[in-house]
Parts: C-alpha cells; sequence; structure tokens
C-alpha cells in the first residue's frame, strides 16, 4: 500500500488551519504549524511533500519563512504554495519570486485549492519516480553507483562528526564470465539479480547499503561498523550467496555461484572521502582471490 503524501499546512489562524485539514484529508496526512518557526521545524523533521504557506504571520512572514526554507539543503526541495489574503499581482509576483511553486489568493475557492494540490503532489510523485530511477541500477534493482557515491559521501561526514568506523566491502562473483559463457548472459543477468536480493535482504540497518558497482561486482557500504563486525557480516553474505546452490558447471571453485570478498573500515576523519577506503577493500577482494575465491578478507585502516 502506498503511503499518502504529506502536506504541511502553516497559518496562525486556527480557522483556518482546520479548513484546509478538512479540505485535505482524504488525498493526504496533514500536518500543521500556527508559526514560522514551527513550520521550519517541521519541515526539517517531517520532510513534507508540499507546504501551503500563509504570508501575513506574527513574528515571522511567509517570506521570511520560505527563504529560510530555500537557503536550507534539508528543506529547499520542498515545493512551497503560498495562500494569502495580498492578491495584487505584485504580491503574487514577488511570492513566485521568492521560489513558490503557485500563489492562491484568500478568501480560496474550496475545490479548486483541492485540485491545485493533487496536481502538484502529482509533479512531486513524477519527480520522486525519477530521481528513484536515477539511483536505481535497472538490473538488480538495488542502489546503483551512483547513489553509492553519495551516500558514501554523506556516511563519511557522519562517521566522522561521531568519530565512528565506517566500513565497506566490494563483492565479485566468482568466475563470472566463465558462467556467462558456458550458459549465456541472461542466465547472468538472473544471477546477477538473486545475488543483490539475496545481499540487500540479509543487511536490515537503515543506513546499511548493498549497489551494483559495476558488472558482476558490488559495493556493501556498513557505517558505524567496525572491522569485526564488517567480516562478520560480509562472511554472512559470502555464505548466503553460496547457499543459494545456484549451479555454475564451469567454475573450478564449487560446482555453485560464489563471491570473493574484500573489506576495509576506517574511522573517517575530515569532510573529504579517503580513498584509502576503496584501495584498501579492492586489496583485500585481490587477497581473497588469490587466496583460492569464495572468502572473505578484512583489512583496518590506521
Amino acid at each position: 500500500m502506498t503511503a499518502l503524501p504529506t502536506v504541511l499546512v502553516v497559518d496562525d489562524e486556527k480557522q483556518n488551519r482546520d479548513l484546509l485539514t478538512e479540505l485535505l484529508h482524504e488525498d493526504c496526512r496533514v500536518i500543521l504549524a500556527k508559526n514560522g518557526n514551527q513550520a521550519l521545524e517541521r519541515a526539517r523533521e517531517q520532510q513534507p511533500d508540499l507546504i501551503l504557506l500563509d504570508v501575513l504571520m506574527p513574528d515571522m512572514s511567509g517570506h521570511e519563512v520560505i527563504q529560510t526554507l530555500k537557503n536550507d539543503d534539508a528543506t529547499r526541495h520542498i515545493p512551497v504554495i503560498f495562500i494569502s489574503a495580498l492578491d495584487a499581482p505584485a504580491d503574487e509576483e514577488r511570492g513566485l519570486d521568492l521560489g513558490a511553486v503557485d500563489y492562491i489568493a484568500k478568501p480560496f475557492h474550496p475545490s479548486i485549492v483541492r485540485k491545485r494540490v493533487r496536481n502538484h503532489l502529482l509533479s512531486v510523485h513524477h519527480r520522486h519516480l525519477l530521481e528513484n530511477l536515477a539511483m536505481i541500477d535497472s538490473l538488480t534493482e538495488i542502489a546503483n553507483r551512483r547513489r553509492y557515491a553519495e551516500v558514501l559521501e554523506s556516511e563519511w561526514r557522519r562517521c566522522a562528526r561521531n568519530a565512528a568506523p565506517l566500513s565497506l566491502a566490494i563483492v565479485d562473483v566468482d568466475h563470472f564470465k566463465a558462467y556467462n559463457d558456458h550458459l549465456g548472459h541472461a542466465a547472468g543477468d538472473r544471477v546477477l539479480r538473486r545475488i543483490a536480493q539475496a545481499m540487500n535482504g540479509l543487511l536490515r540497518r537503515p543506513g546499511d547499503l548493498v549497489a551494483r558497482y559495476g558488472g558482476e561486482e558490488f559495493a556493501v557500504l556498513l557505517p558505524e561498523t567496525d572491522a569485526d563486525s564488517g567480516y562478520q557480516i560480509g562472511n554472512e553474505l559470502r555464505q548466503q550467496i553460496e547457499a543459494l546452490a545456484i549451479a555454475h558447471p564451469a567454475s573450478p571453485v564449487a560446482p555453485v555461484i560464489t563471491v570473493s570478498l574484500g573489506g576495509m573500515t576506517i574511522v573517517p576523519a575530515g569532510g573529504d572521502v579517503d580513498p584509502r577506503l576503496f584501495s584498501g577493500a579492492d586489496a583485500a577482494l585481490y587477497a581473497a582471490k588469490a587466496e583460492g575465491r569464495n572468502r572473505a578478507f578484512w583489512r583496518l585502516g590506521d
């Protein structure tokens, strides 16, 4: 079941908040704010899909609220519709110049507001679909390399702030070219999908990420995970894939599909990702292959 979109209604008058809630509650989850400070706090915490914002409010005007929203990386993407008693063309022009996607004058016609909100939420939904598609590998339906790079940068900075370890594993399917040559690329694609879904199903923490890095290679990002735990998780992934028991007649390693895995753990420092995280994991992967494959090796950074 698809979750309802969330709309934040910001108005200092309770009557207006109640009216908009009654108008929209069947189409979306409505959250409320009665002043600018509440609006900014709830926008950051709740990440609504759309904000309906009054202009004339005490302490902080709607114009000040939208300027603050647009200056914050966490909220600048949220579309804002002004709903205001200021109905002169210059007022509407100013609101749109500040970044609003629409401007509705009070008193408003309820059915028109509802249809406009529906249209904007549909646009938001389409945008989210496109953004998700851009971050998902079309074959395996897990995160792609672009998504991996984005999450790596974010988790690196977060772990640096918290002085927490960050672990990365590189997973490579053993003798995958031989599998494709023997059974065909369609069979190889099915194998990659099964491996991706198996690894994705094993990692249950919200911050963990499995991404297709390229070809038959996957990256597994494990924030706040030390080397011992990283190795244990990596080895469980390896065992899980072997337990799928997918026949690999051309493999000199085993009669079934197996993977080799190399991992690296670093306690991040500074804002930029240290390339040694990936190079260390890659070197550990090379060592796992050199030792006969179907095994996990792990390294610990300085």
